[in-house]
């Protein structure tokens, strides 16, 4: 099993794999730690691209700005469910979820994101430290 690093990444979905498939890769933000995932899309007005907090089962909209699009995935990165939550709100948890990924409302519907679509998650390199 894989461990996350909180950092940047990049979130790639594949709406189908025939012909006329599309790709898409969208800027993403990982929280794995116990402080980034508890602050999460707190604070912000916005959001360009994705957040992913792992790991994760379930979120709340408790003090958020702006009503935001919710996908639980699995282990594998294969959408269990997606939904639309407003600011105020608990969401329940899902049985399997391993990860959950945030962004603005209505942007998952673009993106194609829909239960049983495998999502492919990178995290960025990590800098190599400078040397004197």
């Amino acid at each position: 099993m894989r461990t996350w690093r909180d950092g940047d990444g990049t979130l790639t979905v594949d709406t189908d794999s025939g012909a006329g498939s599309k790709v898409r890769a969208v800027p993403l933000r990982i929280a794995a730690s116990y402080r980034a995932r508890t602050k999460g899309l707190l604070g912000r007005d916005g959001i360009e691209g994705a957040m992913m907090l792992t790991p994760c089962g379930s979120v709340h909209t408790f003090r958020m700005r702006f009503p935001i699009d919710v996908a639980y995935l699995d282990r594998k990165f294969t959408v269990l469910a997606v939904t639309t939550m407003k600011p105020g709100r608990l969401g329940l948890p899902r049985l399997r979820a391993r990860h959950v990924v945030e962004a603005e409302a209505g942007a998952m519907e673009r993106w194609g994101v829909r239960p049983g679509v495998r999502l492919e998650l990178k995290a960025a390199p990590a800098a190599a430290p400078e040397t004197a």
